[in-house]
Parts: C-alpha cells; sequence; structure tokens
C-alpha cells in the first residue's frame, strides 16, 4: 500500500456553506505530513470524515486501504487518533485508564505510556478529573503513543501543552517515526514545530482549495520580497504569479512562487513603477502567513 489515506473529489457543507468542493490529496505512508490552514476551513471535519464519524455529502476518502466510512475493528486497531480537545475519561485514574486502553490494542506498549506519564509526577492514583488541561493532553499523548499505531492522526497535539512538554512530545514523536513503518497526518496551529518534523505540506484554503507539495520544495519556491513604487503607482495585488501582497509590515513585500526575474519582468508588464527589492528570509510561520494572510 503507497497511501495510508486516500482523498477523492471529497465534498461537503453545512446548508449554505461549502467546507469542501472536490477536494483530493493522498498521505504516503512511511511519511509525516502536516495539514495546515487557518480557523475554519475544516481541518477537523476532514478528520472525523476520515475516521468515519462524520459522511460527506461527496466523494470518498480511504484509510489505510479501508472506505473511511466502513473501517473495521482491525484497521481502528493500527490507528492512532488525537481529536481536538484530548478528550478522556476524567473519571479515571492515571492507572485505570491504562488498564482501560491495554486489552483493545495487541502491540500495546505500557513502558510509552508511564514513561511520559511519570513526568508529571503524580501518584497513578491520581483522577484525570483533578488534572490541568496540559496534564491531561499528557495522559492522552501517553495513551496513543503505548498503542504503537501505524498511523497517527494527530489533531492540534499542542493545545494545552506548554513550551517544555510540546517539545518533548516532537522528540518522542521523532523517536516513534524512527522505528520505521510509521505514518503521521498533523494538524497544529503551531506552525514553527513542522519545520524539522514533516515531510510533505498541505495548505487547506476555505472552500478545500489544496497545494500539497514536499516541505523542502515549498521551503526553496516559496519566496518573499520586498518591493518600492511610485507614488502614482497601484499597489499590486494577487494575481497568477503573485500569491499575496502585505503593505502593513514595516516595509511592503511581495510572496510568489515564481522567480525573482519572472517576477519583476511580471510587475513592469502589469504594474509599472514597482520595483523589488530585496529577498526576505522566512520560517515556515512567516512562509505559511504569507500563503494565507494574516486574516
Amino acid at each position: 500500500m503507497n497511501h495510508a489515506i486516500e482523498v477523492d473529489s471529497l465534498s461537503h457543507n453545512y446548508g449554505d456553506r461549502v467546507i469542501y468542493e472536490n477536494l483530493s490529496f493522498s498521505v504516503p505512508t512511511r511519511k509525516v505530513v502536516a495539514l495546515l490552514g487557518k480557523n475554519g476551513v475544516g481541518k477537523t471535519t476532514l478528520i472525523r470524515i476520515l475516521m468515519g464519524f462524520l459522511r460527506p455529502s461527496g466523494g470518498q476518502c480511504k484509510v489505510l486501504g479501508e472506505a473511511s466510512h466502513k473501517l473495521t475493528a482491525a484497521n481502528r486497531e493500527r490507528i492512532g487518533l488525537l481529536f481536538e480537545g484530548h478528550l478522556t475519561y476524567d473519571l479515571m485514574t492515571i492507572e485505570e485508564i491504562e488498564r482501560f486502553y491495554r486489552p483493545f490494542y495487541s502491540n500495546w506498549r505500557s513502558e510509552l505510556y508511564y514513561d511520559l506519564v511519570d513526568r508529571l509526577k503524580l501518584p497513578n492514583s491520581h483522577r484525570i478529573c483533578n488534572m490541568s488541561c496540559g496534564q491531561r493532553s499528557q495522559v492522552v499523548l501517553g495513551l496513543i503513543f503505548a498503542q504503537s499505531p501505524e498511523l497517527m492522526i494527530l489533531d492540534d497535539y499542542s493545545m494545552g501543552l506548554d513550551a517544555g512538554y510540546r517539545r518533548l512530545f516532537l522528540e518522542y514523536l521523532d523517536n516513534f517515526i524512527g522505528e520505521g513503518d510509521k505514518t503521521v497526518f498533523i494538524t497544529s496551529h503551531v506552525v514553527q514545530d513542522m519545520e524539522d518534523l514533516v515531510d510533505e505540506v498541505i495548505f487547506l484554503q476555505r472552500g478545500g482549495k489544496i497545494l500539497q507539495m514536499p516541505l523542502d520544495e515549498f521551503r526553496t519556491k516559496f519566496r518573499c520580497h520586498s518591493f518600492e513604487m511610485e507614488a502614482s503607482s497601484k499597489t499590486p495585488s494577487s494575481d497568477q504569479l503573485i500569491t499575496n501582497v502585505d503593505i502593513h509590515e514595516r516595509r511592503p513585500v511581495i510572496y510568489s512562487f515564481a522567480s525573482k526575474d519572472q517576477l519583476s519582468e511580471h510587475l513592469s508588464v502589469h504594474w509599472p513603477g514597482v520595483k523589488l527589492m530585496h529577498d526576505i528570509p522566512m520560517s515556515l510561520e512567516d512562509a505559511f502567513i504569507g500563503l494565507t494572510g494574516k486574516y
């Protein structure tokens, strides 16, 4: 199997509001793929559809070779799922919830759970309902690692985690991926965490428009340039070569996948009086905002 997740011509709407229309993409096996997008574009809805909890308006999805709305128990055992919000059984203790989950997973690894949870420095008799949001997050993430799944689907893993534990989790995730035959499909609002973690990125925009490419290719091809313009010139705007323009920065900038020479020629024809100046280095978060906009 070459793809852990396959989405083909997916459409979905809530009443008159279109979430996706003919959305198609795939997640290769043994890769880490990040789904990035602004609030409200449908990232969590997509995960609900992939797990069969929500039936789409049209199209189809396959997860580990099975239709998402017909996932067998055997295939669900191969998937480690984290929903936005880190849902868990709050009335259980640290020890009770591990014992509860253990029989459902044939590859269960208790040591991974306790290695993470013991860092809370709480007794195993401590009830989850008496934990902070961040502590509950650590319990849930520990349970997912203990499942030793082939496919991890993580929806905003960073919720409730402080910077130190977030970095610890990423180290655990990197070790997990290093075991081989592991696939991770991840969303996060902490875009900078993706810099050294993911192989491919999928940028999802409202209406289901996507851009998918290897992260290295995106970082190489997507560029930011400062520009100057004559007083009588019109401010450039998005078109076939200009991805985005931000005039609210300390210095106005243009974002584009075109080379600097191509973009300069394009400006001279369509936006005379506008001159490119310096290339501006970008972090992944900078590039994400440049691609999708600030608002």
